[in-house]
């Protein structure tokens, strides 16, 4: 039997008694041969693992040599060099960091990436369910190591990403209820008592996400031609202690005196559509006037102590408005107006509503909401039976009024244009 070849695989009978097999399978990172070695008691069980590994091998699923990550090095690493931004946007960062940090690290991170099965991510999920996380949470963890490992599978560390044969968790249907028009009002009023009343009106009439309202500026607001442009997104602030040298015994970064900021003031839009030009309602226009007076009126009064940053929203020393500081206003809000306690975001549910109910036209209607596709437009028209009833009462009153108001034009609200939801 002649000599095999270099890179040529080879079965032998070893010394020991067993049957060993070597397959060269690529090169390692210093440029000499990589072979694998596999052993049986038997030739032909030698063989069969000798011809897997050649199939591997081909294929391209051949794991690189080394120690194997576990779940926890390899989703740190994978955080702080991969996908860390600007590789991405810092709130998808934040969401995968949280992920990671909080459930998937505590969960499964002793586990070797190249030993982890489907049934321990299942198990991690329903895990979380029990303890009463929501789907949508549970789901955002499987996205989270679903995007790990596929990196780690393109990079061969592992040969099969489990994350995609693990069944995820079906996400529940939440449907919102969005504010009726005597709602809206109520909350519009009772914002006018209170600073930054037109951050609401913002919210509810053009359903600006809170990060893009929070990141206006007055450069990105013409009052005379009735416009304003998106083209940032407030990002909450994160922090980490600056007092290295001498300790400030507080816990929180962010109540350190000498705090150092961890991530940007403000970040670009969540998606290209995102970027828009909105135009705006004379009652809106008029309500920023008024704003912009009072601010003027704030800048005045705190002399020395104002800090210039040009937003159209910010505390009573110009400084930018923390976004939970400003959801914990929109909660005082809706207390005091007495309306339903809903989130922050039903306020842009309610926007899109509004529009669909008047018939604006769907592409019209992603421009102004910021959407980059179609599908959008069904999940956010929420059409509730108060809004049914009350759409077909204006309609029943315009056609069956008695004719000598037919001509009154008081009580005229335009109704006659709004269609009847199907």
């Amino acid at each position: 039997m002649g000599r095999k070849s270099n890179g040529e695989s080879s079965i032998y009978e070893g010394a020991d008694g067993y049957w060993h097999g070597r397959v060269t399978v690529g090169t390692k990172d210093d440029g000499s041969p990589d072979r694998r070695h596999v052993q049986a008691k038997t030739r032909p069980e030698v063989a069969h693992k000798v011809a897997k590994l050649e199939q591997e091998r081909d294929a391209g699923k051949v794991r690189k040599t080394g120690k194997a990550w576990t779940v926890e090095k390899w989703l740190n690493h994978w955080l702080e060099n991969i996908v860390a931004p600007p590789a991405i946007t810092e709130n998808a960062f934040s969401a995968y960091e949280v992920a990671a940090r909080v459930h998937l690290i505590p969960g499964i991170g002793k586990h070797r990436i190249d030993k982890l099965e489907p049934e321990h991510l299942e198990k991690l999920y329903r895990k979380m369910i029990q303890e009463g996380s929501k789907s949508s949470r549970a789901h955002q963890v499987h996205r989270t190591i679903r995007a790990a490992l596929n990196i780690a599978v393109r990079r061969k560390y592992i040969t099969e990403n489990p994350a995609l044969i693990a069944r995820a968790p079906k996400i529940e249907d939440f449907e919102v209820e969005p504010y009726s028009v005597d709602e809206v009002k109520r909350l519009l009023e009772t914002a006018q008592k209170r600073r930054n009343s037109a951050r609401w009106a913002i919210a509810l009439a053009l359903g600006l996400r809170q990060g893009e309202a929070l990141g206006l500026k007055w450069t990105d607001v013409d009052l005379d031609l009735g416009t304003l442009t998106v083209r940032r997104s407030r990002l909450r602030p994160r922090w980490k202690h600056g007092c290295d040298d001498e300790p400030c015994g507080r816990k929180l970064g962010g109540h350190c005196p000498q705090r150092v900021p961890l991530r940007q003031e403000t970040a670009g839009t969540k998606s290209r559509a995102g970027t828009r030009g909105i135009g705006l309602p004379d009652e809106l226009v008029t309500l920023l006037k008024q704003h912009k007076a009072t601010q003027d009126g704030e800048r005045r009064r705190a002399a020395q102590l104002w800090t210039e940053t040009g937003y159209v929203f910010t505390t009573a020393t110009g400084g930018p408005l923390n976004p939970r500081t400003d959801y914990t206003e929109w909660k005082t809000l809706v207390k005091a107006a007495k309306v339903p306690n809903g989130r922050l975001h039903d306020a842009r549910h309610t926007a899109a509503t509004v529009l669909l109910l008047l018939g604006v036209a769907e592409r019209t209607v992603m421009g102004i909401m910021g959407w980059s596709n179609t599908a959008m437009a069904a999940k956010y028209q929420h059409i509730t039976a108060s809004i049914r009833r009350d759409v077909a009462q204006r309609v029943g009153g315009l056609l069956w009024e008695p004719n000598g108001s037919a001509g009154k034009t008081d009580d005229d609200d335009g109704a006659a244009g709004v269609p009847i939801p199907a």
